[in-house]
Order: C-alpha cells, then structure tokens, then sequence
C-alpha cells in the first residue's frame, strides 16, 4: 500500500516518532561526514502553484544527499492549470516518479491526486495544511529540549495552515497548544472539534492575550500575518495583528529558556522584530536547516521497504 502525506492525520503518533528518528538518525551522519546514498536513482518530482525558497531547495537537497535526484514542475508544466485532467497528470507523473511533493493553494487538489498516484504524495503546502513544516518543528523542538511530551507551544499570530498543523502535531506528542490570536482570526472551528475528536485527552486552547499565553511558554513561535494569496488583506492583517507583534517585551515575559521559532520568510519589524530574530533565544535558523534533515528522514520512511 502507497503512503502518502497530505497531512498529519495520514500519520500515527508512532509514524510522527519513527519519521523525527529516521530525520535525526540522518542527520547526525550527516554532521559526521556521512551521506548514505539510501536513494540512488530514486526521482523526485516537484509541482509548485506557488514560489518557495525552503521547501523547493530542501526536498530537492535531501534527495540528493540521498543519492536521488529532482525534477521541478511549474503549473504550467505539470498541468494543473487544466490542460489535462487530474487523473492524467497524476497517473503519468508518478509512473515516472517515486515521490511527488505539491505545494499548491487546494488542500483537495493534493488529497485527489494522491488517490491516483501509484508513488508517495507529500504536502509541500496548502492553504489549510503544512504537514513537514510541522514535522520538522517537532524535530528542532525535541533537539533543544530533548523530549516534546509535556512541552508548551504558544503560536502567537494567525489560526493559518501552520498553525493547524502545529495544533495536530503537539495533539499527537503530548504538547500543550496554545494559540494567541485576534478576535476574527481563529482556527476553523470544524478543525478544533475534529482534533478534540481524534485525540480526546489533547491541550489546545485559543486566547487573545498573548502576554499571559507566553508566561509558560517553552516554546513561542510566530509567522507572517498576511500569508501568500492574502496581500491584498495585508493592510486590514497589519492592524488587526499590531499588538500581537513578538519582541522583546513580549519574550521578556517567559521563562528564560523560553525558544523563539519562526517557519520563515519573516517580515522583520511586522510579526517580530531583529532583536528577537537574531537573538539568543532564537533556533529559526537550526529549524530551517532541519527542513532538509526532515525531508531525509520522511524520504526514507516512504520508500522504506
């Protein structure tokens, strides 16, 4: 049976540990100077509706690293403009391929071609799901503290695709989920019933005061108030989200190992400022590079026999 991610529901909690153990497993021969060629001539196919600085590169990187190699897709090569029918283009596609990733506005359109792709899917982003920045945040998270069970996130900012997939992900590692969010911006809330169902015993809570929310704070993260596909919003965003803003007045009130994550690109001076970015609390950069480590450890997984 083909697995796939179109999201974290595609996962066990067993699956998210083995997947984190494979990344970290790579990852630390990689430090050492070892690259296990575990995909020579494996072939990644890309297809992106929208542009990518980490996602593109560190899937692409970490097929390499493996001993694969990349093909990337714009929307107009691969068809999803309506050329041809989905059912075409993902039937050719993954005949040629052994993993596809799609970054794509339609969190449907990935689930539809995964039903007819004979190789793996990965979600490289939608507008409702984030599944390997999730993935990876766990992975970043676990290194610096060295367990995610009983940890706190707070995300403070939008109820957006990352934040959804952070809710999931701390539901099924026994994280507390908090989300520090303006009135009006919330997660869905079909989402948060449906996460209360699938995992009865989860902590997920949305507030609006994110002063008091970063106070047990082991973790604060933030992202972009206005995401791709919402500028013309950015304005109405840039008010609603103006005392939501993480600096350091705000990272003053956590604990002192309190660490600040940031799925990137950031608009410096907006959601965060320098002093927290580049400060001493700060990991974005190792969560960044983990994206790589991630893909690795999720590449071998999918295509483990």
């Amino acid at each position: 049976m083909t697995r796939h991610l179109t999201s974290l529901y595609d996962l066990t909690p067993q699956d998210v540990l083995a997947i984190l153990d494979s990344a970290a497993d790579l990852k630390a021969r990689h430090e050492s100077g070892e690259r296990p060629q575990l995909l020579q001539g494996r072939v990644l196919a890309q297809m992106f509706e929208k542009p990518s600085l980490r996602t593109r590169n560190s899937f692409e990187a970490a097929m390499i690293n493996l001993g694969g190699a990349g093909i990337f897709l714009t929307t107009e090569e691969a068809g999803l403009s309506g050329r041809e029918s989905l059912r075409d283009v993902a039937t050719v596609l993954s005949s040629y391929s052994d993993i596809i990733t799609m970054r794509t506005f339609s969190q449907q359109l990935i689930e539809d071609f995964a039903k007819i792709s004979s190789c793996p899917v990965i979600n490289a982003l939608s507008d409702e799901r984030h599944p390997c920045q999730a993935l990876t945040d766990l992975l970043t998270i676990r290194e610096s503290f060295g367990r995610l069970e009983g940890l706190h996130l707070v995300f403070v900012g939008d109820g957006n695709n990352v934040a959804m997939s952070l809710a999931i992900a701390c539901a099924m590692t026994g994280m507390k989920f908090t989300l520090a969010v303006p009135q009006g911006f919330l997660m869905p809330q079909e989402f948060c019933a449906d996460l209360a169902d699938r995992f009865p015993g989860s902590q997920v809570e949305q507030v609006h005061d994110p002063s008091s929310a970063v106070r047990t704070a082991d973790v604060v993260y933030t992202d972009v108030w206005a995401s791709m596909g919402q500028e013309e919003e950015a304005e109405r965003r840039q008010r609603a989200f103006a005392d939501f803003q993480v600096n350091a007045a705000l990272m003053n009130l956590a604990p002192a190992a309190t660490r600040f994550m940031h799925d990137l690109p950031a608009k410096r001076g907006l959601e965060v400022t320098d002093d927290v970015m580049d400060g001493s609390s700060s990991i974005v950069f190792q969560q960044a590079e983990n994206r790589m480590h991630l893909a690795r450890g999720l590449f071998a997984w999918l295509l483990a026999e």
